[in-house]
């Protein structure tokens, strides 16, 4: 019973309430919308006395637009920060373009000063692919039969000697370099002359072999292609004589194996053959000897 009778009073005591402070709320409405003088005293008078007092309560207020503020203004920061971090990201896409570009430039401008003999002409040639494996060094080239190029010819980088043609397609050709174990050139160690074969034994350092006179060599001595046997033109850089942990002779190749972008295909000819000296050197002529003159006498 007492229940039903709070609940009986708890209803209107409510709408009172609310219907109170429907008419302060018009009350004030009404008095801060008049234009009237007294009213405006009135209004200048009421702030004057109660707003100051209210400083504690807007300090919460003040509070939380400050922390929204700076959570906006961090969201610009981050929004910024990330914009940064993309444009970082492709200068240094840029950057590795660059360099990429400049170290070609250099090969190409290296290729350029070689110094060769200048009957030889050349065949640049982009390396498509490292079709090497442990018991094959090779790569390929986008030059071909289409180009000219032909089996056996040497090929260089902007340095030095890297290997031989072993292989012509129409559109490709492969390079068998200095390095793999099938590689047999014939070299002249400078300054001493002494004649060598350079072995490749898939190591990046191959041995020389077949030196008559070891004790003439010395490490930093200069390698070069002999020319024996028509193989490679003489004179092509290869190297530097080094000795090896085996305490073999050794050659520090000059071409940058770890680089191989562009390679020049050398247009060797083979050389003419002399089988006759004669028109060269013709023999002497037999000395003019006197006839013997017969004397006689009649009588």
């Amino acid at each position: 019973m007492a229940r039903e009778r709070e609940e009986d009073y708890a209803g209107p005591l409510r709408r009172i309430a609310i219907a109170i402070l429907a008419l302060l709320l018009a009350v004030t409405f009404l008095v801060w919308r008049i234009d009237s003088p007294r009213v405006e005293r009135f209004r200048a008078a009421f702030i004057d006395r109660f707003v100051p007092t209210f400083d504690w309560a807007m300090v919460p207020v003040t509070k939380v637009l400050n922390m929204v503020g700076g959570f906006q203004s961090y969201a610009r920061i981050y929004e910024q920060n990330q914009e940064l971090r993309r444009e970082l990201q492709q200068m240094k896409s840029w950057k590795e373009a660059a360099v990429q570009l400049e170290q070609q430039n250099a090969k190409l401008l290296a290729q350029n000063q070689v110094r060769l003999d200048p009957k030889l002409t050349s065949v640049s040639g982009v390396v498509l692919a490292d079709s090497g494996s442990p018991f094959r060094q090779s790569v390929l080239l986008n030059v071909g039969a289409r180009d000219g190029i032909v089996d056996g010819w040497a090929t260089m980088d902007g340095l030095g000697l890297v290997g031989r043609i072993s292989g012509v397609g129409n559109s490709t050709s492969r390079v068998i370099l200095l390095t793999d174990t099938s590689s047999r050139i014939p070299v002249t160690i400078q300054p001493s002359g002494q004649k060598a074969i350079l072995t490749g034994d898939n190591s990046a350092f191959p041995p020389v072999d077949f030196l008559e006179h070891p004790e003439q060599v010395r490490p930093g001595d200069r390698v070069i292609s002999s020319g024996d046997g028509g193989v490679f033109p003489a004179g092509l850089l290869v190297g530097q004589v080094m000795q090896g942990q085996d305490r073999r002779l050794r050659v520090r190749l000059a071409a940058d194996y770890e680089r191989l972008d562009f390679l020049r295909v050398l247009r060797s000819h083979p050389a003419e053959q002399l089988h006759d000296a004669g028109p060269l050197i013709p023999p002497p002529e037999p000395p003019l000897v006197s006839e013997p003159v017969e004397e006689g006498g009649n009588g």
